[in-house]
């Protein structure tokens, strides 16, 4: 009688163990379904969630790091057509994106919100190589403006009457920021307004209704699109800003956002894994067909506007937004990176890196926070041969001339890493480990009942 209650005993252990472990293996869609659903609702943009207190926060310092190519032989370029060489000086740094979005409105019809970004710039001389008054000889603006603008006679007159150069001495908060230009007789620089400005309005979707479209940009400034390119593929504003994207990130599907800084949206592709500060996160760059010629990417053909600079559009590395920024102005990576090799050649004292040079988004896999980035590009303008313009007739070719390149960046720091696994992850990992450890435990009772079983039925035979 003891030996079968012994038994008795056993069976019901193993078919406990069974049952918890079937419990654990059932409560793995259920968990996965609670995990999906906590993560979706702190990723909908909506006050009370995590996703909002991201997106209303401008606590994380954004920094944009700028590295000026300082020429060395103006006079030699001008009076014996000879390659510039560039020296590059740097970084000169500034806080920006510290303000919060402004103007934020909920649209609950159409599940978006709508707000504005200004803008702002704090030069950190703490993270600089030297003075916003440090000068470097750059190209003339106005010269290399009027040089596609004005007619040349045009352009000659002004030059001799302002007794100006193809280059000219300034200082970076000039370059960058603005002077009293002679020949315009206005303000002229390379982000010139800036400070006090905005960028918008945006309205994007908040996910409430769809979390897949959580973050991704609806309109820009009143417009479903832009109206650079004139052609419905390139003037697509697809993509959210890059600051987030929609949960449960596919490492196989690339992410797509809209860049204003460059007029188009662009893609990134998943290239590695990566730990940050204890948290899992996908790091996705800008692939190399990014800008590259037509011929090599077709869906660039849009993009090639001036058939004499991109040489019947075989041009790869660098996009031509004039006509979003009312002047001749060329976009690329740094050190033109990805493209062509003669724009490098033109010019020496250029070293392009992968490293250094391109641009990376590392997103946290599960929610779809961008966590830390860096956005690299190269504000570059083009001069070129004239039988008119003096300082031009020496000449030989068109060139594409860097003057300055940028790193925006910014990443989580300790007290944000902590708090997001604190208040997200930890619950996520809570909830797997309850299913792993129902498993665990079925499986081990499981395990522990059977040779105890095979040990009594051991016994039984030997008495």
């Amino acid at each position: 009688m003891g030996c079968c209650n012994k038994l008795c005993g056993l069976k019901a252990g193993i078919g406990a163990g069974i049952a918890v472990a079937i419990l654990g293996i059932i409560l793995i869609p259920v968990g996965n379904n609670i995990i999906r659903e906590t993560v979706t609702k702190e990723s909908v943009i909506e006050p009370g969630t995590t996703a909002w207190d991201n997106w209303v926060s401008a606590d994380t310092p954004v920094y944009r790091q700028f590295w000026l190519f300082d020429v060395q032989n103006p006079q030699d370029v001008v009076e014996n057509g000879s390659k510039p060489k560039l020296v590059e000086k740097g970084p000169y740094t500034y806080k920006t994106r510290y303000l919060p979005k402004e103007n934020i409105t909920a649209n609950p019809e159409n599940h978006t919100i709508s707000f504005l970004l200004p803008a702002g710039a704090i030069f950190e001389p703490s993270l600089s190589v030297g003075s916003e008054e440090d000068s470097v000889t750059s190209l003339n603006l106005a010269v290399a403006g009027g040089y596609k603008l004005f007619p040349p006679w045009v352009l000659e007159a002004a030059i001799k009457l302002n007794n100006v150069s193809l280059f000219q001495r300034r200082t970076v908060r000039e370059i960058l920021w603005g002077y009293k230009d002679p020949i315009l007789k206005g303000t002229l620089g390379l982000f010139f307004p800036y400070n006090g400005t905005y960028d918008g309005p945006y309205s994007v979707f908040t996910g409430k209704n769809d979390i897949s479209k959580v973050s991704i940009i609806d309109s820009w400034q009143g417009e479903k699109k832009v109206s650079f390119w004139n052609n419905t593929y390139c003037d697509m504003i697809n993509g959210t800003d890059g600051s987030s994207f929609s949960p449960f990130l596919d490492k196989k599907k690339p992410l797509y956002f809209f860049s204003p800084d460059i007029s188009r949206s662009v893609s990134a592709e998943y290239e590695r894994s990566l730990n940050l500060k204890g948290i899992e996160v996908y790091r996705f760059k800008l692939p190399p067909l990014t800008l590259a010629s037509p011929a090599v990417n077709p869906d660039n053909q849009c993009f090639c506007t001036d058939s004499v600079v991109s040489k019947n559009c075989t041009l790869a590395g660098v996009l031509d937004i004039s006509s979003s920024r009312g002047q001749p102005v060329y976009i690329s990576l740094p050190h033109f990176l990805h493209g062509s090799p003669y724009l490098v050649e033109d010019v020496e004292g250029l070293g392009p890196s992968e490293e250094h040079h391109v641009t990376f988004l590392d997103v946290e896999p599960t929610t779809g926070f961008s966590l830390r980035f860096a956005k690299r590009l190269q504000v570059n303008m083009m001069y070129g041969p004239s039988k008119i313009i003096t300082v031009l007739k020496k000449v030989k070719d068109y060139t594409v001339l860097p003057i300055v390149w940028l790193n925006e960046t910014a990443s989580l720091d300790d007290e944000t890493a902590d708090r997001f696994k604190k208040e997200l992850l930890s619950r996520v990992d809570m909830l797997e480990t309850v299913q792993f450890t129902l498993i665990g435990l079925g499986s081990a009772a499981l395990v522990l009942c059977t040779v105890a079983h095979c040990l009594v039925s051991r016994n039984n035979k030997l008495v």
